[in-house]
């Protein structure tokens, strides 16, 4: 009993996905297929082929925000995989939102890193900016403990140098306490501002932030 169920979830189609994308690379599935890969296998009565064009229907026309239950709506689509799909579009979404955005105030760029604050260690970002402060690249830069990370120049300014940035702004979390600058908070904004103008890169700020609220070097005349 147990091979009919699994011939009725599994597809022939799911194996060759895999096959040509580790072959061709992650570029070649269509968006149905991505979500096919997403998904492993159909149920008994949906082959996975079409549970994707129905989980696809959804994120097409979602507009609520409640993508995860919107999915779980779905027959066929439980907890597991309806998290699994609402995971990979809201990864998506951070890493892409950000495409020619422009920053017309550092704190512009607060959106894009919000989700930072939530982190329980200290962590890092670097924003590559070009000339006309258009974003290029977020990274993460370090990750510490809960209330420090250890950064240096040459960590922060390899990626942007390679990026050809013309700007950057740098970030990091406080997982506990106010957000204010610690004193080492105070000392490692200086050193990045004097390697930057060394680089021939404007710092344009160093900002913190935590859940509800955030802390800019450049609002409080600290730079």
């Amino acid at each position: 009993m147990e091979r009919e169920e699994q011939s009725y979830s599994q597809s022939k189609r799911t194996p060759c996905i895999r096959e040509l994308t580790l072959s061709n690379g992650i570029q070649y599935p269509c968006d149905e297929e991505l979500i096919m890969l997403l998904l492993g296998s159909g149920t008994r009565d949906t082959p996975v082929e079409k549970l994707a064009q129905k989980v696809l229907a959804v994120i097409d026309e979602n507009s609520s925000g409640n993508l995860i239950s919107e999915l779980k709506a779905i027959k066929g689509m439980g907890d597991s995989k309806s998290l699994a799909v609402a995971a990979a579009v809201e990864f998506g979404r951070r890493r892409n939102s950000f495409r020619k955005v422009c920053i017309n105030n550092p704190k512009d760029v607060i959106p894009f890193i919000q989700h930072y604050s939530m982190e329980r260690r200290e962590h890092f970002i670097c924003v590559s900016l070009n000339g006309a402060h258009e974003i290029i690249k977020i990274r993460l830069v370090s990750v510490g403990t809960a209330s420090r990370t250890l950064v240096h120049p040459r960590e922060i300014f390899c990626d942007p140098v390679a990026d050809h940035a013309s700007a950057v702004i740098c970030c990091h979390n406080h997982p506990f306490g106010p957000c204010l600058p610690s004193e080492a908070d105070r000392a490692s904004t200086k050193s990045l501002q004097k390697a930057a103008d060394i680089l021939g890169i404007a710092f344009l700020d160093h900002i913190i932030i935590t859940a509800n609220a955030y802390f800019s070097f450049l609002e409080h005349g600290m730079l």
